[in-house]
């Protein structure tokens, strides 16, 4: 048998891993963004509310009165918007992960196994779990960019309609070519600067948390490699990134739902530094945590979900667990 064939005839994974991978944990991400994304909506509900600089500038003149607290606002969402509203902009957020959890999957193990270089069977320095997990979260969110601008709009079109404001967006792609048309390929990535930064805050906490304390159960205890131990793992994951990221998703939501000029320029905070600033300013640091709870009630079951899909189906095609 040539060289050629033999390749042809071996498993799929085996001969295209890092595309094989990306697939599976695109499979894996759909799935659990589709079963939490409910608590998203809410979440991004929850950072906008009582914003300082749309008080400040009267954006919010003759505003409804703003939900307060999760259950409230997932409950007033059903009943005033409808419960399908409540997977509103859920397509551009599968979109998103795609991209973003297949590129960052792909990155870490490619960095950790090839380039920090772990050792099969033998611990794991922290920092370079840290270094690891912080560079692939960036990297993937720099990509999933767009989709993540357009899921964040899209969630907000249901208030807009209590409000009386026109719809800006008849669909996914409409919202795509809208913010394309006006403000350029530039506009696509408006914001990516805080939605880099806390995908690298939140990887730290996911994928190193979850890496880390996974191996360190393995190597330390009587546990082995199955659910039980992928789900220890993904509760501490959860956790840590939702603390984590929080704060810069509050910075990225805002940024990202801002009303912008002709130039794509925001009219309410020129970057996220200054729109960190005013937040804490005019309504206080805890403000920075607006969200958290539906932010860690999600991230929880999200990682449950994802990581224990992604073993199996790891396992299932006959790939190595991560």
């Amino acid at each position: 048998m040539s060289p050629a064939e033999e390749e042809r005839s071996l498993p799929l994974p085996e001969r295209w891993p890092r595309a094989s991978k990306f697939a599976l944990s695109a499979c894996a991400a759909a799935v659990a963004e589709l079963v939490t994304f409910p608590l998203d909506l809410t979440k991004t509900r929850l950072q906008i509310q009582g914003e300082a600089a749309m008080r400040r500038d009267g954006a919010a003149a003759g505003q409804a009165a703003p939900y307060r607290g999760m259950l409230r606002t997932a409950a007033g969402i059903a009943q005033e918007e409808g419960v399908r509203k409540l997977w509103q902009g859920a397509t551009p957020a599968v979109y998103r992960h795609i991209v973003y959890t297949g590129v960052r999957m792909v990155t870490y193990e490619h960095l950790r196994d090839s380039v920090l270089g772990r050792a099969e069977g033998e611990s794991f320095p922290l920092w370079k779990a840290v270094v690891g997990g912080m560079s692939a979260g960036a990297i993937g969110q720099f990509f999933a960019s767009p989709a993540d601008l357009v899921k964040v709009q899209m969630q907000m079109e249901g208030k807009r309609k209590l409000e009386g404001k026109p719809l800006r967006f008849r669909g996914v792609h409409h919202a795509f070519l809208k913010i394309l048309s006006e403000g350029g390929v530039r506009g696509l990535w408006a914001g990516w600067v805080p939605n880099v930064q806390r995908a690298a805050l939140v990887n730290m906490g996911d994928l190193t948390t979850y890496d880390s304390v996974k191996h360190f159960l393995l190597l330390n205890t009587t546990l082995v490699d199955n659910s039980v131990t992928h789900s220890v793992s993904s509760a501490c994951s959860g956790l840590v990134a939702a603390v984590l990221g929080t704060p810069a998703d509050v910075v990225k939501t805002r940024i990202m739902n801002q009303p912008r000029d002709k130039q794509g320029r925001g009219l309410l905070y020129k970057s996220s530094m200054d729109c960190l600033i005013q937040t804490v300013q005019g309504e206080g640091f805890m403000s920075l945590y607006k969200g958290f709870i539906p932010t860690w009630m999600r991230m929880a079951p999200w990682s449950l979900v994802f990581w224990l899909t992604y073993e199996q189906i790891r396992r299932m095609c006959g790939v190595s667990s991560f």
